[in-house]
Protein backbone atom coordinates (compact mmCIF):
# COMPACT_ATOMS: atom_id res chain seq x y z
CA UNK A 1 0.00 0.00 0.00
CA UNK A 2 2.32 2.58 1.16
CA UNK A 3 5.22 0.80 -1.33
CA UNK A 4 4.38 3.12 -4.59
CA UNK A 5 4.60 6.35 -2.27
CA UNK A 6 8.66 5.95 -2.37
CA UNK A 7 8.46 4.62 -6.18
CA UNK A 8 8.91 8.51 -7.98
CA UNK A 9 10.65 11.74 -7.44
CA UNK A 10 7.24 13.32 -7.38
CA UNK A 11 6.50 11.61 -4.09
CA UNK A 12 9.79 11.83 -2.34
CA UNK A 13 9.65 15.91 -2.84
CA UNK A 14 6.16 15.99 -1.33
CA UNK A 15 7.34 13.57 1.72
CA UNK A 16 10.42 15.94 2.15
CA UNK A 17 8.03 18.89 1.78
CA UNK A 18 5.93 17.12 4.09
CA UNK A 19 8.28 16.26 7.19
CA UNK A 20 10.09 19.67 6.38
CA UNK A 21 7.08 21.63 6.89
CA UNK A 22 6.42 19.19 10.55
CA UNK A 23 9.74 20.04 11.58
CA UNK A 24 9.38 23.45 10.90
CA UNK A 25 6.21 23.67 13.01
CA UNK A 26 7.87 21.99 16.28
CA UNK A 27 11.06 23.88 15.38
CA UNK A 28 9.52 27.12 15.55
CA UNK A 29 6.83 26.04 18.73
CA UNK A 30 9.78 24.76 20.60
CA UNK A 31 11.75 28.13 20.44
CA UNK A 32 8.42 30.08 21.65
CA UNK A 33 7.72 27.91 24.54
CA UNK A 34 11.16 27.80 25.37
CA UNK A 35 12.39 31.71 25.03
CA UNK A 36 8.41 33.21 25.71
CA UNK A 37 6.16 33.05 28.81
CA UNK A 38 2.42 33.14 28.61
CA UNK A 39 1.22 35.98 27.03
CA UNK A 40 5.03 38.19 26.42
CA UNK A 41 5.06 39.49 22.87
CA UNK A 42 7.46 41.33 20.54
CA UNK A 43 6.88 43.18 18.02
CA UNK A 44 8.68 41.73 14.52
CA UNK A 45 7.17 43.84 11.69
CA UNK A 46 4.43 46.63 11.68
CA UNK A 47 0.94 44.99 11.94
CA UNK A 48 3.02 41.33 13.22
CA UNK A 49 3.87 40.40 16.38
CA UNK A 50 4.81 36.90 18.06
CA UNK A 51 3.01 36.23 21.19
CA UNK A 52 3.14 33.28 23.22
CA UNK A 53 -0.48 31.83 24.01
CA UNK A 54 -2.44 28.44 23.68
CA UNK A 55 -5.32 26.81 22.17
CA UNK A 56 -7.52 24.08 23.19
CA UNK A 57 -9.86 24.04 20.28
CA UNK A 58 -9.78 23.97 16.99
CA UNK A 59 -8.12 26.48 14.34
CA UNK A 60 -8.29 29.99 15.05
CA UNK A 61 -9.34 29.40 18.40
CA UNK A 62 -12.72 27.66 17.82
CA UNK A 63 -13.90 25.91 20.74
CA UNK A 64 -10.79 27.03 22.57
CA UNK A 65 -11.88 25.78 26.20
CA UNK A 66 -9.46 23.65 28.69
CA UNK A 67 -12.17 22.03 30.36
CA UNK A 68 -13.75 20.59 26.73
CA UNK A 69 -12.68 17.12 26.62
CA UNK A 70 -9.62 17.00 25.14
CA UNK A 71 -10.07 13.09 23.67
CA UNK A 72 -12.68 13.92 21.72
CA UNK A 73 -11.29 17.10 20.06
CA UNK A 74 -7.93 14.96 19.65
CA UNK A 75 -10.17 11.81 18.51
CA UNK A 76 -11.98 14.42 15.41
CA UNK A 77 -8.42 15.40 14.34
CA UNK A 78 -7.38 12.04 13.90
CA UNK A 79 -9.91 10.63 12.17
CA UNK A 80 -9.60 14.00 9.62
CA UNK A 81 -5.84 13.24 9.15
CA UNK A 82 -6.75 9.62 8.07
CA UNK A 83 -9.14 10.60 5.71
CA UNK A 84 -6.94 12.60 4.52
CA UNK A 85 -4.10 10.09 4.16
CA UNK A 86 -6.86 8.10 2.64
CA UNK A 87 -7.07 10.75 0.16
CA UNK A 88 -3.81 11.01 -0.85
CA UNK A 89 -3.32 7.61 -1.43
CA UNK A 90 -6.28 7.81 -3.59
CA UNK A 91 -5.76 10.56 -5.64
CA UNK A 92 -3.07 10.92 -8.31
CA UNK A 93 -3.47 14.83 -9.37
CA UNK A 94 -0.59 16.83 -8.34
CA UNK A 95 -2.28 20.12 -6.93
CA UNK A 96 -4.71 17.75 -4.93
CA UNK A 97 -1.53 15.66 -3.34
CA UNK A 98 -0.01 19.24 -2.65
CA UNK A 99 -2.55 20.42 -1.14
CA UNK A 100 -3.12 17.48 1.17
CA UNK A 101 0.85 17.39 2.10
CA UNK A 102 0.18 21.24 3.39
CA UNK A 103 -3.01 19.96 5.16
CA UNK A 104 -1.52 16.81 6.47
CA UNK A 105 1.99 18.61 7.46
CA UNK A 106 -0.31 21.02 9.42
CA UNK A 107 -3.08 18.34 11.04
CA UNK A 108 -0.14 16.33 12.36
CA UNK A 109 2.28 19.39 13.64
CA UNK A 110 -0.80 20.39 15.88
CA UNK A 111 -2.14 16.74 16.83
CA UNK A 112 1.65 16.70 17.96
CA UNK A 113 0.85 19.45 20.45
CA UNK A 114 -2.47 18.41 21.18
CA UNK A 115 -0.72 14.64 22.55
CA UNK A 116 2.77 15.87 24.08
CA UNK A 117 1.18 19.13 25.41
CA UNK A 118 -2.50 18.98 26.22
CA UNK A 119 -2.60 22.48 23.53
CA UNK A 120 -1.43 23.92 20.57
CA UNK A 121 1.01 26.31 20.63
CA UNK A 122 0.35 29.55 18.80
CA UNK A 123 2.49 32.63 18.76
CA UNK A 124 1.96 34.78 14.72
CA UNK A 125 -0.58 37.79 16.08
CA UNK A 126 -1.73 39.51 12.64
CA UNK A 127 -3.54 42.57 13.33
CA UNK A 128 -5.00 46.37 12.25
CA UNK A 129 -4.73 49.19 14.52
CA UNK A 130 -6.84 47.02 17.59
CA UNK A 131 -8.57 44.28 15.15
CA UNK A 132 -6.04 41.14 16.40
CA UNK A 133 -6.56 38.22 14.08
CA UNK A 134 -6.42 35.20 16.05
CA UNK A 135 -2.96 34.25 16.55
CA UNK A 136 -1.84 30.88 15.15
CA UNK A 137 1.02 29.25 14.03
CA UNK A 138 3.37 27.54 10.79
CA UNK A 139 0.94 24.62 10.98
CA UNK A 140 -1.90 26.38 10.93
CA UNK A 141 -0.63 28.39 8.03
CA UNK A 142 0.02 25.12 5.83
CA UNK A 143 -3.92 24.30 6.59
CA UNK A 144 -4.72 27.35 5.49
CA UNK A 145 -2.71 27.65 2.42
CA UNK A 146 -3.83 23.53 1.47
CA UNK A 147 -7.33 24.97 1.87
CA UNK A 148 -7.06 27.75 -0.42
CA UNK A 149 -4.83 26.00 -3.31
CA UNK A 150 -7.88 23.11 -3.11
CA UNK A 151 -10.56 25.64 -3.25
CA UNK A 152 -9.13 27.57 -6.15
CA UNK A 153 -8.27 24.32 -8.04
CA UNK A 154 -11.86 23.33 -7.42
CA UNK A 155 -13.90 26.52 -8.48
CA UNK A 156 -11.69 27.79 -10.70
CA UNK A 157 -9.74 25.32 -12.64
CA UNK A 158 -13.06 22.69 -12.56
CA UNK A 159 -11.31 20.07 -11.03
CA UNK A 160 -13.22 17.11 -8.60
CA UNK A 161 -11.74 15.65 -5.84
Amino acid sequence: MFGNLFNNKSNTSLILLFLSLVILDQVTKSLVINNFELYDSIVILPSVNLTFVVNYGFAFGLLNNPSLNQIFVSAVIFLIILYFLYLLLKTQDRIFRLTIILILAGAIGNFIDRVIRGFVIDFIDVYIGKFHWPAFNVADSCITLGFVILMINILFLNKKL
